[in-house]
C-alpha cells in the first residue's frame, strides 16, 4: 500500500491532525495513519486518532478508525470534527465505506458514531482469536459508515 505524504498535516477550522505514524501493518493489523489531534488555536495535543486503510478479519472488531480525547477535552465533539476531517484521506485511498466500531457500554462513542450516520450493523461479543481480545472484553458496536 502507498501512503500519501500530502496527508500528513490536515487542517480544520479548529482542530490540526499531524501525523505521528504510517504503520504498514503485519499479519493482524492493517496498514494504518496515526495522528497527534491539536487544537489549532494553541497547538496543544488533545488526543489522537488512527485511519485504517482496507478490511481483514481483525479490523471489522477493531473499525476502521480508533480516536482518543484527553479527559479535560472531551464534550467538544472533537472526535466527529476530526474524524470527519480524515473523509478526504480515506477516500484517496478509495475507501469509501468505513466499519466503526465501540464497546457496547461506550455511550460518548455510540452517540459520536451515530451523528457521524454510522448504521449498527451489530452488537457482538468479539471472538477469542481477535488480535485485540482480552477477557472480560464488553461486546461491540459494530457500524458501518459511507463517506462521500
Amino acid at each position: 500500500m502507498k501512503f500519501f505524504d500530502s496527508f500528513d498535516s490536515i487542517v480544520g477550522e479548529k482542530l490540526i491532525l499531524s501525523i505521528i505514524e504510517k504503520n504498514p501493518g503485519n499479519d493482524q493489523e492493517i496498514p494504518y495513519y496515526w495522528y497527534n489531534i491539536l487544537l489549532k488555536e494553541t497547538k496543544e495535543i488533545i488526543g489522537q486518532i488512527s485511519l485504517r486503510i482496507g478490511k481483514n478479519y481483525h479490523s471489522y472488531y477493531n473499525g476502521n478508525i480508533g480516536y482518543y480525547i484527553e479527559k479535560k477535552y472531551r464534550g467538544h465533539n472533537y472526535s466527529f470534527t476530526a474524524t470527519k476531517m480524515l473523509y478526504p484521506l480515506s477516500l484517496a485511498h478509495e475507501q469509501e465505506e468505513l466499519y466503526l466500531a465501540c464497546a457496547e457500554d461506550n455511550i460518548p462513542s455510540f452517540r459520536i458514531i451515530k451523528k457521524l450516520g454510522g448504521k449498527l450493523v451489530e452488537t457482538i461479543q468479539p471472538p477469542k482469536d481477535y488480535f485485540a481480545y482480552y477477557e472480560g472484553m464488553p461486546k461491540q458496536h459494530i457500524f458501518i459508515l459511507k463517506i462521500q
